[in-house]
């Protein structure tokens, strides 16, 4: 859907430059976009490959395992579905850091690995997601950013003089939408009926 979305988008700006006599505009501006995209793409694969590669090491040591064992008191009340000691959490705290230190897109094969786990622990397969995955999917979605990576990077890649100035920013409105979110998905699971439990 949103393959088309955009197609509707780019043929009714090329549409609507020919009528005005703006196509050269068009033109020039989708080489220079072009550019900007590679320039600002290669300014990231060296900040990318720094944080994926400390969190494999931090994989790899066992760090994400004592982060987990951590926050596991936190996870059993977020997540009530997940057995103690269980793989998963070990997933889902690898996700929330990658996504804590803002690596965006870097985060979401760790996403998927922790939601192919809740997906195991599913009483309701294969057919409604279960109170857990609906719960982590917020969390994932919210994405608390103490250190955003990728949008420093960014804005770095395009020139910008303190690109560490949205730092706090990012954080209230991520530790904010999180809030929100997890309030609404427990509310919204008190408030529905959960066919995997028994009446």
């Amino acid at each position: 859907m949103m393959n088309w979305i955009w197609l509707f988008f780019i043929l009714s700006s090329v549409i609507i430059s020919i009528f005005n006599g703006k196509i050269g505009d068009v033109s020039n501006a989708i080489l220079s976009s072009a550019q900007s995209a590679v320039t600002i793409c290669i300014g990231l694969v060296g900040i990318m490959a720094l944080w994926l590669g400390l969190m494999r090491i931090a994989q790899q040591s066992g760090m994400i395992d004592c982060i987990a064992h951590f926050l596991s008191p936190l996870l059993k009340r977020l997540f009530p579905g997940v057995p103690k000691n269980d793989p998963v959490q070990a997933d889902i705290a690898l996700n929330i850091s990658a996504n804590a230190l803002g690596l965006g897109n870097a985060a979401t094969p760790f996403g998927i690995k922790a939601m192919e786990g809740l997906k195991r622990l599913n009483p309701n397969k294969p057919d409604t997601a279960s109170d857990d995955m609906c719960t982590f999917l917020t969390i994932n979605t919210a994405g608390v950013q103490l250190i955003p990576v990728s949008a420093i990077a960014i804005l770095m890649a395009v020139g910008s003089e303190n690109p560490g100035e949205i730092l706090l920013p990012t954080l209230i409105t991520t530790f904010s939408a999180l809030c929100i979110g997890v309030i609404f998905v427990k509310c919204l699971i008190k408030l529905s009926p959960n066919p995997g439990k028994k009446k």
